[in-house]
């Protein structure tokens, strides 16, 4: 095995060195043979069928060893029990696993350099509150195209793990990509947050939620348990609004809602996208994907249109943003001749530099109010000083007869030892040599 590990090391540099001399193309070439070697010269062990390989593949533009048993027609978990100890990458797709069981990777396999996790287009309905397990090093899970019910109002039974993610410690990238039953329950927002909560993905920064048919979030706070997260995807889902929390987000970079079904977007929503770019201590400017949505060439969308102008957010592909009249005829959207929507145009300039102000305003306030609280807490500080040391010399002073009473006898002992010692001293013979 250590002899075909080092083979598969020295092919992908060899390929390195190939592409650098002759270009891709015969890099590509070479690397399909080195490919059919290392999987045919690899082995899963025997708990594994023959439609499962195992070895060291590119993955990402770096050597790693997969297990992959994509469409293996597996019916359950059971194989992954038995994985060689140096996986760094599993892909278990295409199967049918409509259960997840407790333990999938086994009671006590520890993998400790395991960090992608693939199960994709499963058919997975259910994932059980204990079937992740040894996955503390897993940096991305990739559950996208299943059958989830999160539900815990499901009729038959009840779905709902709060704590399914629970052992996923290093997690930083969750992928849920058309992961849901259609026609999902609408307490998806709910039954999400409390898995958030519960699990408590202090270090996700990715996620993906696209294709889930969310037409709005009843739980405004649904993403505000994810403190780092700084990616989230909702493309293609049919939200009408920003109907959930974004300034508990502090380190959002990244919203993506294109192929939504936006008509316009409300005045409040954008207000509250500048305000989530101008919190302090921020690194990154914020980007936000509105591309794709059915926005109507209408005064409603006099706010986005001056946004778009005037925001320090940065909008992408700004200039393929298009709005349609009678849903047939695509406009470009930072063309459109606001002429006859001059008062909305107005009044929506007015409120965005009011924001502004404000923002500005409230920043300086704040310093303002801080310095002026810095001065007066030291300016107590002096004068609770000056009280006591005033209580002192009052004290002093109303005891002066009980303390004169108390140090006359230390003094008087003290003269006499002096007394003494200058007597001795004098009593001392003199001494000639």
């Amino acid at each position: 095995m250590k002899r075909a590990i080092t083979m598969n090391i020295l092919e992908f540099y060899l390929l390195q060195m190939l592409a650098f001399m002759f270009g891709p193309s015969l890099a590509l070439k070479s690397s399909s043979a080195f490919a059919y070697s290392s999987i045919t010269s690899s082995s899963c062990g025997p708990n594994f069928p023959n439609s499962c390989w195992c070895g060291h593949e590119e993955y990402e533009l770096t050597l790693q060893y997969i297990v992959n048993c994509t469409n293996a027609g597996l019916r359950n978990t059971s194989v992954l029990e038995f994985m060689p100890d140096e996986v760094q990458i599993l892909i278990f797709t295409g199967n049918n696993i409509p259960e997840l069981p407790w333990n999938v990777f086994g009671s006590i396999n520890n993998y400790k350099k395991l960090k992608i996790v693939d199960m994709s287009n499963n058919h997975i309905r259910e994932i059980r509150g204990k079937s992740y397990h040894h996955v503390q090093n897993v940096e991305r899970l990739i559950l996208n195209h299943n059958n989830l019910s999160i539900s815990r109002d499901d009729d038959e039974v009840n779905h709902h793990h709060p704590r399914v993610f629970s052992n996923f410690l290093n997690l930083q990238s969750l992928h849920l990509t058309d992961a849901f039953d259609d026609n999902t329950s609408p307490q998806l927002s709910e039954d999400l947050h409390d898995i958030f909560m519960n699990s408590q993905l202090v270090k996700l920064q990715k996620l993906h939620l696209e294709q889930n048919e969310i037409t709005n979030f009843k739980d405004r706070r649904v993403f505000c348990d994810l403190p780092n997260l700084r990616d989230l995807h909702l493309g293609d889902n049919y939200l009408k609004d920003i109907n959930f929390e974004v300034h508990c987000l502090k380190n959002l970079r990244f919203l993506d809602l294109e192929r939504n079904k936006f008509e316009f977007v409300k005045t409040h929503d954008l207000m509250l996208l500048n305000e989530l770019n101008e919190l302090p201590n921020r690194t990154t400017e914020l980007v936000v994907d509105f591309n794709l949505n059915p926005f109507v060439c209408d005064c409603k969308i006099s706010s986005f249109r001056t946004w778009i102008d005037s925001t320090n957010v940065t909008v992408r592909n700004k200039q393929a943003l298009m709005c349609y009249q009678n849903k047939v005829d695509p406009l470009p959207i930072t063309e459109l001749d606001m002429s006859e929507c001059a008062a909305a145009v107005a009044a929506a300039t007015i409120m965005f530099n009011t924001a502004t102000q404000d923002h500005y305003s409230l920043s300086m306030h704040s310093q303002n109010g801080m310095a002026r609280h810095t001065a007066t807490l030291i300016f107590l500080l002096i004068v609770l000083s000056m009280i006591l040391l005033g209580l002192v010399v009052a004290l002093i002073y109303v005891s002066r007869d009980k303390l004169k009473f108390m140090i006359t006898p230390v003094f008087d002992n003290v003269a006499k030892k002096v007394q003494y010692t200058s007597i001795k001293d004098e009593d001392c013979p003199e001494v000639h040599v």
